[in-house]
């Protein structure tokens, strides 16, 4: 039986925030989550990186809000009322994270998330930390920390 390294988790549980992105079920750790925010318009930036689609104001502090969908390689998030933004702190940055919707917040056994399986071999499985089979279907447990690199996050401060 294969086990995934549960190092980076903290006990035997674990509480994490479900969310959509088109049809798929994406999941984080909450102790990286500040906030979700409903959706509201950001202000674009001249010559950003194309999964940045702008900056807002969140009591006073300018935050970079990342189209998650596109940074997954997906089609970019058509934003709309169901739509959250679920504000993240990564590498000492807070960022706004555009979700078609949260889903659900849960507590989940850490053995409960699997390994990535193997795919193809031009997967980058980086970004995801495991799958957890859950009962309404599969959740991607995404790795923020490895997601958004340190000088990636230091780019988008500058």
């Amino acid at each position: 039986m294969t086990s995934i390294n549960t190092a980076g988790f903290a006990g035997d549980t674990l509480e994490i925030i479900a969310f959509r992105l088109h049809d798929q079920e994406f999941c984080v750790k909450t102790t990286t989550i500040r906030e979700i925010r409903g959706w509201a318009p950001s202000t674009p930036i001249p010559h950003s990186p194309p999964d940045v689609i702008g900056v807002m104001n969140l009591r006073g502090t300018v935050i970079p809000i990342i189209d998650l969908a596109h940074k997954l390689g997906m089609k970019s998030t058509e934003a709309n009322e169901r739509s959250a933004i679920v504000v993240a702190e990564v590498h000492s940055m807070v960022v706004g994270l555009v979700v078609d919707r949260v889903s659900d917040i849960l507590t989940i056994r850490s053995e409960q998330v699997q390994p990535v399986p193997e795919v193809t071999t031009s997967f980058d499985k980086a970004y995801a930390e495991g799958i957890i089979a859950h009962e309404n279907g599969m959740i991607c447990f995404l790795n923020l920390a490895r997601m958004f690199k340190e000088r990636d996050m230091e780019d988008m401060a500058a």
